[in-house]
């Protein structure tokens, strides 16, 4: 038997758990493709088809259009919102809100939050990402993650939750993201 290098050995485990990892997310029930929503100058995958839908919001005082890209799969729910909140000055606390509200929502307890880097955005420090666990309106258990960012005066939060957390469906959406030239 040939002599192997201990670094191969890790390089030839490392790259049998990425494949495992990635054969995790492409398990039956999850259909990724990608996904470019209408003024979201975004590109992400989605496990599923999303349907799209609009609604008008309070923030900060003000009310505004937030578009909503939303599926599921695999008794995940994933959803991409985001909304145009014209002033700089109104960014940070736009995506403090829409983290709190969630986690206030669903009641949950939320693990602390860490900085989230989606390639293309803002930098701001309220631009986070968080697992959460509570319960939806109907009293069902929740379980999942929420990360929230910035373009410009453009915010965004992306959520995948479920009855249990499927930690590859959550990276496969939350770290899939990345903003168009």
């Amino acid at each position: 038997m040939p002599h192997r290098h201990p670094h191969s050995l890790i390089s030839l485990r490392t790259c049998a758990l990425a494949g495992l990892v990635a054969l995790a997310a492409c398990a039956p029930g999850l259909d990724w493709r990608e996904v470019r929503p209408e003024g979201a100058n975004l590109l992400l995958m989605f496990p599923c088809k999303p349907a799209s839908d609009a609604r008008k919001v309070e923030m900060q005082g003000r009310t505004f259009d937030m578009r909503l890209y939303a599926c599921k799969a695999s008794n995940q729910s994933f959803a991409l919102s985001y909304v145009d909140v014209g002033d700089p000055a109104l960014v940070g606390p736009a995506l403090q809100q829409m983290r709190e509200s969630l986690a206030a929502k669903l009641a949950a307890g939320a693990a602390s939050a860490v900085p989230v880097q989606v390639g293309g955005m803002t930098p701001n420090p309220q631009a986070l990402q968080q697992t959460l666990a509570g319960k939806l309106p109907d009293g069902a258990s929740a379980q999942g993650a929420v990360a929230v960012f910035a373009r410009g005066t453009q915010v965004y939060q992306a959520v995948v939750l479920g009855a249990k957390r499927d930690s590859a469906a959550e990276e496969g959406f939350l770290n899939g993201m990345k903003f168009a030239s």
